[in-house]
């Protein structure tokens, strides 16, 4: 298992789709169902052994939540906010181009 390349709160690039987002969640290795996995084609279909992340996705038209391999991400560079509705559920702000997570009560 390695270490992941972005942390909670980095704005990324998909490399292929047309699509940026903020990173809420990361799981080390693939953990999503074996039915998503092979709905994505053979040849392009990303390795299991690698960070996989959970995206506040948004293109022009629209905003979703998104699981994307680290292999298909690059970094933003835009250095503008996004504009997904629930940014404000995970996240208390932006700066310096990340976004800051709200501190979490513990129980």
């Amino acid at each position: 298992m390695r270490e992941a390349k972005f942390g909670i709160g980095a704005i990324v690039h998909h490399r292929f789709r047309p699509f940026r987002g903020v990173i809420f969640d990361i799981d080390p290795l693939f953990n999503h169902t074996e039915d998503w996995c092979q709905s994505i084609p053979a040849e392009v279909r990303p390795a299991k052994d690698q960070p996989y992340y959970h995206l506040f996705a948004e293109t022009d038209d629209s905003t979703y939540v998104a699981y994307v391999s680290e292999q298909n991400l690059v970094p933003d560079e835009d250095e503008e906010p996004c504009r997904h509705p629930q940014l404000d559920i995970v996240f208390e702000r932006f700066e310096d181009g990340a976004y800051v997570p709200r501190e979490r009560v513990q129980n």
